[in-house]
């Protein structure tokens, strides 16, 4: 912890030539994207992208899932899609999946999730879309499968979130799929597999 707090702490000194910048950002915000991930450690989208300050908008849930959109219910991942969409009117929104992924892994192999019953009651409602994939995720490349489908189907489930149907609609939204590797830094962009999600 006091080592993350010193890092923490001598930031304002690592920035020192881009203060102007870091100045600007006080006006307010307009980043292009929404950055959809997963909440892992590894997968940093700034890092990924070489993004800066202000130009991503991020949402990292337990296996970068997205939960259905319903009217009635409130949730932050909901809250946060409406407002990138709707106040910041961001672009493009990508869901990005990654290689090695205990999410994903956990529900490609059917694991006893019963002494974590809030991550396996998050997980639930994607299950049925990994049933179509091959083999169970018991070394990358399988898993790479169940990942990709995966994301394609968090495609899907962003589809039905009103403000995301009208924005893609009037052609001021784009969706897109990506996988990354923790362990190459490979970035693949799945246009494919979100071209007919169900043929994962």
């Amino acid at each position: 912890m006091n080592d993350l707090l010193e890092r923490a702490r001598s930031f304002q000194q690592r920035i020192v030539r881009d203060r102007g910048y870091y100045r600007s950002l006080a006006a307010g915000q307009a980043p292009a994207a929404l950055f959809i991930t997963c909440s892992d450690s590894r997968v940093v989208p700034s890092l990924i992208t070489d993004a800066h300050p202000g130009e991503l908008f991020e949402l990292r849930t337990a296996g970068h899932v997205v939960p259905p959109y319903t009217a009635a219910g409130r949730c932050a991942e909901a809250a946060t899609i409406e407002y990138a969409v709707e106040v910041l009117r961001v672009r493009e929104v990508i869901v990005c999946g990654h290689s090695h992924c205990g999410a994903v892994a956990a529900l490609a192999r059917g694991d006893d999730l019963s002494t974590l019953p809030s991550v396996a009651n998050w997980l639930a409602p994607s299950r049925p879309a990994l049933s179509s994939v091959r083999g169970a995720a018991e070394d990358d490349i399988e898993l790479e499968a169940h990942v990709q489908c995966h994301v394609a189907a968090q495609l899907e489930a962003l589809r039905g979130y009103p403000q995301i149907e009208r924005a893609v609609a009037a052609g001021r939204l784009g969706l897109h799929a990506w996988y990354y590797r923790v362990d190459t830094a490979e970035v693949k962009e799945l246009t494919a597999v979100y071209g007919d999600p169900g043929r994962c």
